[in-house]
């Protein structure tokens, strides 16, 4: 997890470097509509609610720019049945993350400053601050299931406007790698999310 962090802080540095002609710095908060998928149809996979809150750099010049931020936030899935050895059983469990998200995104932009459209993706690096797991009886017959790794990686893309110093943004998010600590589930998270920031300069 510190190797990941430290990776993504250098990235952060070496980008901010290279774009720094023109730099502007905000706040954001926003919600997000996100599953953890299963394979093998082990469970269902339904959508829940979260959000995030946090702050945004970006730094460019000439349509291109690099946006890293770090945000607060919360995701997750329910479920409402699964595939034990035996039979499938309907019971209902939740899973929610709190984790710390770190996007560093490359992106262009089409127009001026104070009103444009942007383009961007680029990788996140989450990582688990907390989880919150509601799973019956029926979900702790299938070992090793319901044990979530403190990190994932995963690649976000999408687009966005500026109004003045308002920037707001509609992006999805797919898992890269494995959330599950037993290699048998293969559960990665995805998520859409829109955002609303302010950019304080």
């Amino acid at each position: 997890m510190k190797k990941l962090f430290m990776a993504g802080c250098l990235l952060l540095i070496t980008g901010l470097s290279a774009y720094a002609q023109k730099f502007s710095l905000g706040i954001k908060g926003g919600v997000n509509y996100s599953s953890l998928k299963t394979k093998d149809n082990l469970t269902d996979e339904n959508n829940i609610m979260g959000y995030q809150v946090g702050v945004f750099a970006r730094a460019g010049a000439t349509g291109l720019y690099f946006q890293p931020e770090l945000y607060l936030g919360t995701k997750g899935t329910e479920y409402t049945m699964i595939q034990t050895s035996s039979e499938t059983v309907e019971q209902k469990a939740k899973v929610k993350f709190t984790t710390l998200d770190l996007p560093l995104l490359l992106g262009t932009k089409i127009g001026v400053d104070k009103l444009n459209l942007r383009f961007m993706a680029g990788p996140v690096v989450s990582f688990k601050i907390d989880d919150e797991t509601t799973f019956p009886s029926a979900y702790s017959q299938v070992s090793d299931f319901g044990n979530y790794k403190n990190q994932a990686l995963g690649i976000q893309a999408g687009g966005g406007v500026d109004l003045g110093n308002l920037t707001l943004d509609l992006r999805y998010e797919a898992g890269l790698s494995n959330l599950s600590e037993s290699e048998k589930y293969n559960q990665k998270q995805n998520l859409f999310h829109l955002s609303l920031g302010f950019k304080l300069f």
